[in-house]
């Protein structure tokens, strides 16, 4: 039987980091009021990266791709199979990911999905069916996003969350189990709670063209499928929740976390944080996250870790793998 093993992570950060208080000046700028403390209690966020207008998804999710390489050993002819999650793409098309693989200099099939927060864990679910199936035998699979292109900077409640970034993963076909379980979840009734509703018609936007967001809906919804998604995963693959070592969510906001850990009865020191660095990076928070607590040496080889998300869709999803 074929597998998908995790054998490389990398990730990107623009260069600009701003802080609580740095970013709390720049509203009051704007007329609108916050504090840091304030956005820390409510949030978890003390910082998040911000891209600068030249700085594009592509970039940053190569700059990933170029470190999971180099973990793995591989070059980039070795690849195959590339998939990008990502909402904020450089272009309407080609896909992020052929931008990607043009700078790589590989070929093989590339392509996006869009799943927003959802993102990564549908790309790694794809790509794991592929290689499953002998489609693929190593695929890169990157979640690059550059959202504060789509924030308005102006609504208080939202563009404090949200920070640019990406992350990457290398799978490769092996023998031995890596990727154990996978489930995927969308729900298209909830779309309103969650979306950046406009469009390009005619070279006009068409729509409202910046985030909007019904927080509490929201947070329900999120803590309910990711209590459930995990419990689905963990059913799959025959492995109780009590032996996951690190539960590695979407990176939304630190109460979700919190409180998905909780109805899960995982203790919450084996949950991997980078809210409080990155904010809320949307497809690129659980390759970040993932590939942190790696680098770290908190993430060792032979350990199971639950990788969820839920996003604007809303979709959700859940992988379980053996490192």
């Amino acid at each position: 039987m074929i597998y998908s093993k995790l054998i490389g992570t990398g990730s990107a950060l623009p260069a600009r980091c701003v802080s609580n208080q740095t970013l709390v000046e720049e509203l009051a700028a704007r007329g609108i009021e916050s504090s840091s403390a304030w956005i820390e209690e409510r949030t978890g966020i003390r910082q998040r990266y911000l891209a600068d207008p030249s700085t594009t998804s592509s970039q940053l999710g190569l700059q990933a791709a170029r470190q999971a390489l180099e973990m793995a050993g591989l070059n980039p002819n070795d690849l195959d199979l590339i998939i990008v999650a990502t909402s904020t793409p450089d272009v309407i098309f080609p896909s992020t990911a052929c931008l990607i693989q043009r700078e790589l200099g590989c070929r093989g099939a590339a392509f996006d999905v869009q799943a927003v927060c959802a993102g990564f864990v549908y790309a790694m679910s794809t790509a794991d069916a592929m290689i499953r199936t002998g489609m693929a035998k190593h695929a890169l699979v990157v979640g690059a996003e550059v959202f504060s292109r789509i924030i308005d900077w102006d609504d208080r409640s939202s563009c404090v969350l949200f920070g640019d970034g990406a992350g990457a993963a290398i799978l490769r076909a092996d023998a031995s189990p890596g990727i154990q379980a996978c489930a995927l979840h969308a729900d298209g009734s909830q779309a309103p709670i969650l979306q950046t509703a406009g469009q390009v018609c005619s070279g006009q936007v068409i729509g409202h063209p910046f985030l909007t967001m019904d927080g509490q809906a929201v947070f329900k919804t999120a803590v309910q499928v990711l209590d459930q998604v995990a419990r689905e995963v963990c059913a799959k693959a025959e492995l109780a929740l009590c032996d996951v070592d690190w539960l590695i969510p979407h990176q939304a906001n630190i109460r979700i976390l919190q409180a998905t850990a909780k109805r899960l009865g995982i203790d919450f020191s084996k949950v991997v944080v980078t809210v409080d660095q990155h904010a809320n990076t949307s497809a690129a928070s659980i390759p970040l996250a993932l590939d942190w607590g790696i680098r770290q040496g908190h993430i060792r080889s032979g350990q199971h870790l639950l990788l969820e998300g839920v996003g604007g869709g809303m979709a959700w999803g859940a992988c379980l793998l053996r490192y």
